[in-house]
């Protein structure tokens, strides 16, 4: 049943086995999961089912730390989600991502790889990705022969990816439209929640639409589907019990703000750069998903070197004291230039499938003659993993938004360790190219200044700071002194409210969060399945 609150004609009042706030992806799964089980859902999305720049203007806040995108353009607050703008990159995270590294301050998740791997093999195929693969092998498959780098040293792994647009957009969810277990509220963004005296549990749930009607949902169980800031955001303003906000008691509800920062590794000479980036493309199997490889730091010399886990790709472009190219620009004020509506959605479509085009037939010779004559050369781009740090944070403004809840704020912060993981990967790289006689890696300079800085690099790519990868506002972890929620992804302390989505990574990797999200969307699904059951 779909109910628009903006529309509605008396403030509501509804019940449900389980109220999910925030119509994402990990919203629509966990709802799905639900349903097909035969749950009553009560789904709030706080936009409709497409763009409203009202609507969106909730999402604004101030960037009070390092350089990053303006919040309101970091997420889409419509039915989908984000995912409407999403490029499809999936890969689960490596086994020493859930490690306690004793390099890596606060690592550690309360679960291992093994506790998640089912559900990272329902998310996979809830993607339609194909055989459940990533790992070096695909070169076989691919009737390809990679670098020989040192697998004590580098070692690869392949991205696949999700080739459906807009997967969770409302167009594909009819079958959730249609139940008669489910209910979703449209334009009913959450400004509330009334807990026990004891704050040991949700009563109630508050939430409003921008013309002011009002909504009350009981519920069994709620879950907080509202990204990495926004499920922070929701703790943190309710106060009315715990001041510090739910959750709240040892001040971690916010911190630990993750994200996976992009940069320039290394500039390589060699004979035939265009081989390197030919080699190491996105590749489009006639009969199976696209693919596309990583070089990945082995986690041997990880804790060896003690560094983070990251990876880094081939790119061929122009020098980058020149700037961002023709092309670079146009694609930036296309993404910016243009609200996310179904027609500005269409045309960033367009553009991506015209990358698609140009990855599936580009001349080699081409740009081989573009190398030759100086106009290209082969860089190597870094996409890191971000060690937690409590100091990197979601805080509450003193702004409040046309609903009166504070806006949220971000305080990105990177350390030490961020920076040296790359200068050792840029140094590892040179190693292995000495070794194997390919050429010569020069490590970009900024990786060599000895000040602990990461800056902003236009000509890296249509995503020069980061991925627009929120992830470690509500933290899984064993104690509420260390995190937000348990290995079950429930609030610590509260024995009906959950958190799903990244905000509960206790540590990022390198890889894309969405198929983690998923899996771990799918295991809080059996998970509150066992709890209805008692």
């Amino acid at each position: 049943m779909l109910i628009d609150l903006e529309k509605a004609n008396d403030d509501l009042k509804l019940e449900a086995e389980v109220c999910v706030v925030g119509a994402g992806a990990a919203g629509v799964a966990l709802a799905r999961d639900l349903m097909n089980a035969g749950r009553e859902v009560c789904l709030l999305e706080a936009g409709g089912m497409d763009y409203d720049e009202q609507t969106q203007s909730l999402t604004k806040g101030e960037v009070i730390g390092m350089e990053y995108y303006e919040l309101d353009h970091s997420r889409l607050r419509f039915f989908g989600g984000t995912t409407n703008i999403w490029g499809g990159r999936s890969i689960p995270l490596d086994r020493i991502d859930f490690e306690k590294r004793d390099w890596v301050p606060h690592s550690g998740w309360p679960i291992t790889l093994d506790d998640l791997l089912p559900y990272y093999k329902t998310a996979h195929d809830s993607l339609d990705l194909g055989d459940y693969d990533y790992e070096a092998d695909n070169w076989q498959k691919l009737n390809l022969r990679p670098i020989n780098f040192n697998p004590e040293k580098i070692t690869h792994r392949f991205w696949r990816f999700d080739e459906l647009k807009e997967r969770f957009n409302s167009r594909r969810s009819d079958d959730l439209v249609q139940s008669k277990n489910v209910q979703i509220v449209l334009h009913a963004n959450m400004v509330g929640m009334q807990t026990t005296e004891n704050a040991s549990a949700v009563t109630c749930l508050d939430a409003q639409s921008l013309q002011g009607r009002k909504l009350k949902v009981r519920a069994r169980h709620y879950v907080l589907a509202c990204g990495g800031i926004e499920n922070a955001r929701m703790l943190l303003t309710c106060n009315k019990v715990q001041a510090n906000g739910i959750g709240n008691e040892f001040d971690q509800v916010g911190r630990y703000f993750m994200e996976h920062p992009h940069g320039r590794l290394a500039h390589i000479e060699t004979k035939d750069p265009a081989a390197f980036w030919a080699l190491y493309r996105k590749r489009f199997p006639k009969d199976g998903v696209p693919v596309a490889p990583a070089l990945v730091f082995a986690p041997s010399l990880q804790r060896k070197l003690g560094v983070l886990n990251s990876a880094a790709t081939f790119k061929l472009q122009r020098d980058p004291k020149k700037g961002t190219s023709i092309s670079n620009r146009a694609y930036m004020n296309l993404k910016h230039g243009l609200s996310p509506t179904k027609s500005g959605r269409r045309l960033w479509q367009a553009w991506r499938g015209s990358q698609n085009w140009l990855q599936r037939h580009v001349n080699l010779p081409l740009l081989r003659f573009g190398t030759k004559v100086k106009r290209l050369g082969l860089y190597v781009m870094a996409r890191a993993e971000q060690a937690p740090n409590p100091d990197s944070r979601v805080r509450l403004s003193s702004e409040r938004d046309a609903l009166g809840c504070q806006r949220a704020d971000l305080d990105w912060q990177l350390c030490a360790l961020d920076k040296e993981t790359m200068l050792q990967f840029g140094k590892t790289l040179e190693q292995e190219f000495d070794r194997l006689g390919l050429g010569k890696v020069s490590t970009t300079q900024w990786l060599e200044d000895g000040r602990p800085n990461w800056p902003v690099d236009p000509t890296v790519g249509n995503h020069p700071i980061g991925g627009y990868h929120h992830m470690g506002t509500t933290r899984m972890s064993n104690s509420p002194r260390d995190g937000v929620v348990d290995a079950n992804c429930t609030v610590h302390g509260y024995e009906n409210l959950h958190i799903a989505g990244s905000s509960v990574f206790t540590t990022g990797g390198w890889a894309n969060p969405t198929l983690t999200l998923l899996a771990l969307t799918h295991r809080l699904g059996d998970h509150l399945n066992r709890l209805l059951e008692k």
